[in-house]
């Protein structure tokens, strides 16, 4: 009597018991993974901020966010950005607008701009992650955000103007 089929058995059944497939209904969530090319700075645009005379004060390049998923995600997750480079938001109406902090890591000024391009209100050194309502009070089609001492900085007031234009 040969022991040799019952080994070769035995460990052929352990072998295939050993390496079972996963379970198809085994996901890893990544919903909340930010991409990473979704946080690196693509310039689409510049925004020219003016004082109420129309000299120019400051020239930044801006990415443009202009459809409801653009402006929805705006700056969040971005970990840095340079003193000159910014978001610009276009709206399809003038209407009050009004944005919040959540997810986003920097401190912000965001600049409500009405369609006549004159700054209507700002927020300054907005706080990071909140979810605090940050309205324009008046109506407005477009919004800057900047890094956080960006306005005082450059003495960028309410009053002012700014134009733009694509790359």
């Amino acid at each position: 009597m040969k022991k040799y089929p019952a080994i070769i058995i035995l460990f052929a059944f352990a072998a295939l018991t050993g390496c079972q497939k996963e379970p198809d209904n085994i996901r890893i969530d990544t919903t909340n993974q930010k991409d990473a090319n979704l946080t690196k700075f693509k310039k689409q645009g510049e925004v020219f901020f003016q004082d109420s005379l129309k000299t120019l004060v400051k020239k930044i390049d801006v990415e443009i966010a202009e459809n409801d998923d653009a402006r929805h995600l705006g700056l969040m997750y971005r970990e840095g950005m340079q003193e000159d480079q910014g978001m610009f938001f276009i709206f399809p109406s003038e209407e009050p607008q009004s944005f919040y902090m959540k997810n986003t890591v920097l401190p912000l000024d965001i600049i409500f701009v009405d369609k006549s391009l004159h700054i209507v209100k700002i927020h300054k050194n907005t706080e990071p992650f909140s979810e605090k309502s940050l309205p324009s009070i008046k109506p407005a089609a477009y919004v800057v955000e900047v890094n956080a001492g960006f306005t005082d900085k450059f003495k960028i007031k309410e009053g002012g103007r700014i134009d733009w234009r694509r790359n």
